[in-house]
């Protein structure tokens, strides 16, 4: 049976904010993994770090795997501290820099999408160096999914498939430069807007999102029309990112879709309903630009093949 997971929560939101909404995750969503941890900006960590240990447990009780996500840049001693005693205590952890595959010893990891696992010789070595569930890059098409699904067969393969796109993670805070502020004195503006400051083109359309030093799509992916086609072609996960959104309504959507009860134009509409306005994307499983929501050019053309007749 394929699994939905719940990926680390990108965001700088406020202590209490973070424990209602996992809260939520355990009472009321159908997932059955769910990532924690600070992936984009150690700084964050101290204001919530207190509360993981609860949050997990509750998790757990839930009948939850819990899985604590480790940087996507490892720059700092308190950073391999922390994957260091993540690892000496027993969890499992997911690893997102390179630079951590030594510190995890050996031990059994889940390799985070910002691995860049393109190929079977990259898949090989972090198989080797002990992970048991490949995490794929967001740009990957179908085809390379698949294909890497079937080396991959006798361990997990996960894929992103809702929330914005992780496109880019850097040394510098541009979140931070945009309010005429400094990486080191910050004040945490990134806690605001809660998923990321809109950032528009030249002619004043959205089209990334930054938070902290991450740089995300303003759209969200959501390859609804692709999630049976890639369970069948061996993906075990499936990843929605973390949201300011009814996280657990949404992944009733995936799991009614995964479980054939509805089929994926019934879910896009009972999406929709969460979503509203937000614009949707899925150009990159398509082989397309990642920001082509391939599906609505698809439904025109049917619409417009069903009007010829």
């Amino acid at each position: 049976m394929t699994k939905l997971t719940l990926g680390p929560l990108l965001y700088h939101w406020p202590a209490a904010r973070r424990r209602d909404f996992y809260a939520k995750i355990a009472d009321e969503a159908p997932f059955d993994s769910v990532y924690l941890g600070e992936v984009v900006c150690g700084k964050r960590l101290p204001w919530y770090e207190k509360d993981l240990p609860e949050i997990a447990e509750r998790l757990r009780r839930a009948g939850k795997e819990v899985v604590f996500s480790t940087p996507a840049l490892v720059s700092e001693r308190r950073d391999v501290a922390l994957i260091e005693r993540l690892c000496a205590a027993g969890e499992t952890v997911e690893i997102n820099d390179l630079a951590a595959l030594p510190i995890a010893g050996g031990k059994p990891f889940v390799c985070g999408p910002l691995l860049n696992v393109f190929n079977e010789g990259a898949l090989d070595v972090v198989r080797r160096f002990g992970a048991s569930r490949i995490g794929l890059p967001i740009e990957l098409s179908r085809e390379s999914i698949a294909h890497l699904a079937a080396h991959n067969a006798q361990g997990e393969t996960e894929v992103l498939v809702f929330g914005r796109e992780p496109l880019a993670i850097a040394q510098r805070c541009y979140h931070a430069r945009a309010f005429d502020l400094h990486k080191d004195n910050c004040q945490f503006v990134c806690e605001s807007p809660a998923d990321g400051l809109e950032v528009t083109d030249l002619d004043g359309r959205p089209l990334l999102a930054l938070n902290g030093t991450q740089t995300l799509s303003y759209a969200f992916v959501a390859p609804l029309d692709e999630l049976v086609g890639l369970a069948a072609a061996g993906v075990s996960h499936f990843r929605l990112s973390s949201q300011s959104l009814d996280m657990p309504a949404i992944a009733r959507v995936y799991r009614d879709i995964l479980d054939h009860v509805i089929n994926a134009e019934e879910g896009l509409v009972r999406l929709r309903a969460f979503t509203g306005a937000l614009p949707l994307v899925d150009g990159y499983v398509h082989g397309n630009a990642g920001m082509v929501w391939q599906a609505a050019t698809r439904a025109q053309a049917i619409s417009a093949q069903n009007a010829s007749f």
